[in-house]
């Protein structure tokens, strides 16, 4: 057992995941040794951990401040290109969210796609490669609250990947979005095996949010040494 595992577990950190979905990200930082409570506007029953229904941007301005640490994906409908394709309207709630983290005074982290890393702050790119998943997956991470990340090594792309929304072909890394198929499929490269196709096509993997868990719970452990 690691002293980091011992200090998580003596201090029981509390997270507030917010705009949760089906849970890709709060099961990261369970897994991290995290409380984690997620909070949507809709009813989601395959959460896997303690569930709080109702508007995450009103949730975290009333009880944010009472987390040790918040994590946000606000919906990345609007940033998305199927979406444009398709003539589809999203609201942008990037700036929203980002105001009332900061109003908590807490450490945090917001999470988008592609298409909406200009609007976020010096975010830090992660992809399946890093953790050794069959899946490319960029998801970018902006921080604030006095908390940093520094980015694992990025891998080469080297396999190939499977077109958007098709069965993954052997030697090819598969994409999962939008109307795939290989639900199973993606349950286990992904590692989120409570979940259906809605929740995977939109998930952050939780090895994503697992190594962001661990690197605060680091950051919290040198600030206690200094």
């Amino acid at each position: 057992m690691t002293q980091t595992t011992d200090i998580r577990r003596a201090v029981a950190l509390r997270l507030l995941d917010g705009f949760c979905r089906q849970g890709g990200a709060g099961m990261g930082y369970h897994w991290a040794g995290f409380d984690v409570t997620g909070v949507d506007k809709d009813a989601q029953t395959r959460y896997p951990l303690g569930f709080h229904q109702g508007d995450a941007i009103e949730f975290i301005r009333e009880f944010g401040a009472g987390f040790d640490f918040i994590h946000t994906s606000p919906p990345c409908q609007h940033d998305t290109d199927c979406q444009r394709i398709q003539g589809n309207t999203h609201p942008d709630l990037i700036g929203p969210t980002r105001d009332a983290l900061n109003a908590t005074g807490r450490p945090w982290v917001m999470e988008n796609v592609r298409g909406a890393a200009a609007k976020l702050h010096s975010p830090v790119m992660l992809c399946g490669t890093m953790f050794g998943l069959k899946t490319y997956r960029h998801r970018y991470f902006e921080t604030g609250g006095g908390f940093t990340l520094t980015p694992p090594a990025h891998p080469a792309h080297t396999s190939p990947q499977a077109k958007m929304g098709r069965p993954v072909p052997p030697g090819h890394f598969g994409q999962y979005v939008g109307n795939f198929s290989g639900v199973q499929q993606a349950r286990d490269i992904l590692n989120v095996p409570w979940m259906n196709r809605d929740g995977i096509r939109e998930c952050i993997p939780p090895a994503y949010t697992e190594w962001i868990g661990r690197a605060f719970l680091a950051s919290r452990t040198l600030e206690a040494a200094a």
